[in-house]
């Protein structure tokens, strides 16, 4: 069974976002859709001195009626730079900072000139890094001439036109999408349901779940990371 999934790119997004890649083939970044303002696309949540703080990339006119992929990344400014120095200075102390953080700091000498093209960079630069060996593709680039279809059906057209027999979307598009429908055009879909276990973090005495993937990969090695990458479920 041959699996694709599609997300929307997030900067250093979760670890549930991995696990949605890991268990697919094919992975399709979704960059030609609305931007979701106060949404995850261009911020992610970081541990500072052991307190859950917002880490926001500053963009220029962000609107929900551009698509991500229009979304130009104030990558000069001075409050992105903070950003990475903020990281530095917060887990300069973690057990893997050595290894990760040249990693990081690749990602953001790499950076695009819009927010899809970091968010990306962020994503595939971390995969790798961890062994991943998925195909990533970008709707804008690879699959354009089916932006103007239903929600659904353009999700089914990418699936055929790779040979995909599965779709797995994350936990929080049940409502949006029928297995029945799928199932008609011959394709099986799932919802990952991602466990989120516990591990030690910087200056934290209970756990704080949910933190970007940089907390992740600051505090755990990449065999540990890997072996939580296929903690989740398949509904």
């Amino acid at each position: 069974m041959k699996t694709a999934a599609v997300m929307q790119p997030y900067v250093f997004p979760y670890l549930g976002y991995f696990q949605l890649i890991a268990a697919s083939d094919v992975f399709i970044f979704y960059d030609d859709v609305n931007f979701i303002k106060q949404g995850w696309i261009n911020r992610n949540r970081i541990l500072v001195q052991g307190k859950e703080t917002m880490i926001t990339f500053p963009c220029k006119k962000i609107s929900s009626f551009s698509k991500i992929n229009e979304v130009e990344l104030l990558a000069n400014d001075k409050p992105f730079r903070k950003i990475l120095k903020s990281i530095e200075q917060s887990y300069s102390k973690s057990s893997q900072f050595q290894q990760v953080y040249p990693v990081i700091e690749e990602i953001f000498n790499h950076r695009g000139n819009t927010i899809a093209d970091f968010a990306m960079s962020s994503i595939t630069t971390i995969a790798r890094f961890l062994g991943m060996n998925q195909k990533f593709l970008v709707s804008s680039r690879d699959f354009s001439s089916y932006e103007h279809f239903d929600r659904a059906d353009r999700l089914i057209a990418m699936c055929q036109s790779l040979d995909c027999n599965r779709y797995i979307n994350s936990i929080g598009g049940q409502d949006l999408y029928d297995r029945s429908y799928f199932k008609q055009s011959g394709i099986e879909l799932q919802f990952l349901k991602p466990e989120l276990k516990p591990y030690f973090q910087l200056n934290r005495s209970d756990f704080a779940p949910g933190m970007s993937i940089i907390d992740v990969l600051m505090n755990c090695s990449v065999k540990e990371v890997n072996k939580m990458l296929g903690g989740y479920e398949l509904e």
